[in-house]
């Protein structure tokens, strides 16, 4: 089967630090450019796709929407496929990284998960999450799943053989494809396709 990864659009920057420890997470939706680079998406994946999976997390949720649409069916929401911060009450998006978060910009920068993150359990979490997706997805099918940066990445790095889990820089609404066959042989055949994006893909000035 054909396991198309793709991570979420362009989110909104959210900081709740400073609202107290009762508050609720992050979890940011899309921007307006977020918007309209998920709809690219229809046209980037094509109509011949067996199955969607989105993480619960809104900022994937909403970048499968047009998918969702265009293909008439809802997408499945898998928990384990949700991204590290998903408990942050913060979030900012990696253009934005390097002022607002200088820590995890340069973390990131070397290949590293945020600190705090059991790297080891994320990696186990999200694959069995998309393994689990695999399995039940045999023969020739093709199955988009839309997630997060850091999923992909750890993903990745596991059927690589990478030591980094951030080996990858991938663009918002960046496309993924790996082959999968049955008997447990996984090629990696691109990572992070953007042409379909690539005007959308210039961030906005300092925040």
């Amino acid at each position: 089967m054909q396991l198309v990864l793709i991570r979420h659009a362009l989110p909104e920057r959210v900081d709740r630090r400073a609202e107290g420890p009762d508050v609720e997470r992050a979890d940011p939706g899309l921007t307006e450019l977020g918007h309209r680079q998920s709809e690219r998406l229809v046209a980037a994946v094509g109509p011949q796709v067996d199955a969607l999976y989105s993480s619960p997390m809104a900022r994937a949720r909403q970048t499968a929407a047009p998918l969702a649409a265009a293909l008439d069916r809802e997408p499945t929401v898998v928990a384990g496929l949700r991204e590290f911060d998903a408990d942050a009450r913060h979030y900012v998006p990696v253009h934005e990284m390097s002022r607002h978060d200088p820590d995890a910009w340069q973390r990131m920068l070397a290949g590293e998960l945020p600190a705090g993150v059991d790297t080891p359990a994320f990696a186990e979490r999200v694959g069995e999450s998309v393994e689990g997706i695999v399995a039940a997805h045999p023969g020739r099918e093709t199955v988009v799943v839309v997630a997060h940066a850091g999923t992909i990445n750890i993903w990745l790095a596991r059927l690589l053989g990478l030591s980094r889990p951030l080996t990858f820089p991938l663009d918002y609404a960046g496309i993924t494809r790996v082959l999968a066959s049955r008997d447990g042989r996984r090629v990696v055949r691109s990572v992070n396709e953007t042409a379909h994006v690539a005007d959308l893909l210039a961030m906005p000035g300092p925040a």
